[in-house]
């Protein structure tokens, strides 16, 4: 493993060239102890969706890549996983690719006396690297570099929000 980076951001380095390979999406990746394992987890995505065939698929595929090139010191469980409905808004590719869709954001400090938001992602500013969210309370612009955590927020119930699942 290459010193002084993250293994997420390693593993990322050789998981996307093959999940492109294979007409998928690298959504995230997550590298983390639960209970006494370390998980090594794959989120991919692909036009009409994952199933188990594509999780296989590409399972098969980077367990080569990881054997060879053995990024990872000690033993850990591998994953591969959809991102699910509510999947996270991680690229500049993701905030243009859901405009209009009803997000939830966490912020790392307060924007306008508030570290959480949900509304309807209305903006992506790619040179000011900004977001635009539409809220009961208004339009609120937010610095990606503020951004902890945004994902897809899906109103299952059909309470208002964005043009996600209802």
């Amino acid at each position: 493993m290459v010193a002084k980076e993250r293994i997420e951001d390693v593993v990322e380095g050789l998981a996307t060239p093959i999940a492109e390979q294979l007409g998928y999406e690298l959504v995230d990746v997550e590298y983390k102890k639960e209970g006494a394992n370390w998980v090594l987890r794959f989120f991919i995505d692909c036009p009409g969706g994952v199933g188990i065939d594509q999780c296989q698929t590409f399972s098969e595929a980077i367990e080569k890549v990881l054997d060879a090139e053995d990024p990872i010191p000690g033993s850990y469980l591998l994953e591969v996983s959809s991102p699910g409905a509510e999947r996270p808004l991680k690229k500049a590719s993701d905030y243009q690719r859901f405009l209009g869709e009803n997000v939830a954001v966490k912020l790392h400090r307060t924007v306008e006396g508030q570290k959480k938001y949900s509304g309807e992602l209305a903006g992506y500013d790619e040179e000011a690297k900004t977001i635009q969210l539409k809220t009961n309370s208004g339009l609120v612009t937010i610095a990606l570099k503020d951004i902890a955590k945004a994902n897809l927020n899906i109103d299952f119930f059909g309470t208002g929000g964005g043009k996600g699942l209802k």
